[in-house]
């Protein structure tokens, strides 16, 4: 029920309950999901590669695979509102507090953002949650979202819980509240974003300081992982970096400068060209289409 917040769940003879803020109440009736949310994507990572990396659905495991995305063969496009990610907000409003990367010797896959506890958290994209739990690995109260656009955002040390696994929810939505729980020394979010699995740096994405997305193309490249990057807990150990070790050069991707549009319903070319600030001529020569070619909704299209 959109705009409403969920109050409690009751496991009844008929269901589980869920019940809202505004006092009225819905029978939740689950069906078998496989997880998979951006088609496209997931059959570049299961049969394209020189090895598949897979992806489950589980309410109950915070990693879902060991996926090691340094293999990752190809760039993979990824547009970050698509049309079903038609919005993007801020996970909340505080500062960055602390940035990804090795921190104390051991390595913070995320980035800290300050807050208040019973501060409001919000959804990044719209998406459904597919994990709603304490979590003793030391993120304490995490909500993980899944969204369209191929990648899963983590939400950790949340004093309260406003989503349940499997519900869907919009960007913007309230999904909890912050708080301190977890292997936490301060009231803060621990906010990650991953993909298959794999951390990124969410800076490669979002703009903290200036609260936008740097881009709605995201080229997804082995670069953007660290090598050998397994789903670990939050504060696992890890060795510090020798200054006498020799490092290999970082793998750097050069992204084009390019732009990509999916075909919605009663699309022209025509309309989509002005949209964009391009011709139909140039959009056909991207693409290898001709002016009358018909255009197949959701397919995305070279503008730029």
């Amino acid at each position: 029920m959109l705009g409403q917040r969920v109050l409690d769940t009751v496991d009844t003879e008929i269901g589980k309950v869920i019940i809202y803020s505004n006092k009225t109440w819905v029978l939740y009736n689950p069906f078998k999901f496989d997880g998979i949310m951006n088609p496209r994507i997931h059959k570049i990572m299961t049969e394209e590669q020189d090895a598949p990396f897979t992806l489950t659905w589980n309410n109950d495991v915070c990693f879902t695979s060991r996926n090691d995305l340094s293999k990752l063969k190809d760039t993979i496009w990824l547009c970050v509102n698509d049309e079903q990610n038609d919005g993007f907000s801020m996970p909340t409003k505080g500062i960055v507090t602390s940035r990804y990367g090795y921190r104390s010797g051991r390595y913070h896959n995320g980035i800290d953002v300050g807050l208040n506890v019973g501060d409001t958290v919000y959804a990044t994209w719209s998406g459904k949650v597919r994990y709603a739990k304490y979590n003793d690995g030391g993120f304490g109260n995490l909500v993980i979202l899944r969204h369209s656009n191929g990648l899963e955002t983590f939400h950790a040390h949340l004093s309260k819980f406003l989503v349940f696994p499997d519900q869907e929810v919009k960007a913007g939505d309230p999904i909890g509240l912050g708080g301190n729980t977890g292997r936490s020394f301060g009231p803060h979010l621990h906010f990650e974003i991953r993909f298959y699995d794999a951390p990124m740096n969410p800076e490669e994405i979002i703009d903290f300081d200036k609260r936008l997305l740097k881009n709605e193309n995201l080229f997804v490249h082995k670069g953007l992982f660290r090598p050998g990057a397994k789903p670990t807990d939050y504060y696992e150990e890890h060795p510090v970096e020798s200054p006498n070790t020799e490092i290999p050069p970082p793998v750097v991707v050069r992204a084009p400068q390019v732009k990509y549009y999916q075909v919605r319903s009663g699309d022209t070319l025509t309309e989509i060209a002005d949209r964009n600030r391009t011709t139909v001529s140039k959009i056909c020569s991207l693409n290898g289409i001709k002016p009358t070619t018909v255009l197949q909704v959701g397919r995305s299209l070279r503008v730029k």
